[in-house]
């Protein structure tokens, strides 16, 4: 952890910035107590920003879809040539 008083702080706003968004974690101190902490910003995703990126994941999921057995002969190891189950 990394105490910088806010009149230091302000010479070095940017370099500190930097440090946070790196992961560092940074408290500004105002007469040698803790006062506030630089932390990065979540990204916030909007509806558009979501539905790309589902539309994303389904277009990669489509390009490794693999063939498979047919789904309409799936049950046809638990029954009979009755219809009744085996």
């Amino acid at each position: 952890m990394m105490q910088v008083s806010v009149t230091d702080a302000k010479g070095q706003l940017t370099d500190l910035v930097r440090r946070a968004e790196a992961g560092d974690e940074i408290v500004l101190t105002r007469h040698g107590r803790a006062a506030v902490r630089l932390v990065p910003m979540e990204p916030k995703r909007d509806v558009a920003g979501r539905r790309a990126l589902m539309e994303a994941v389904q277009r990669s999921a489509a390009s490794h879809r693999k063939p498979g057995p047919s789904a309409a002969r799936s049950h046809d190891d638990l029954y009979g040539e009755d219809g009744l189950p085996k």
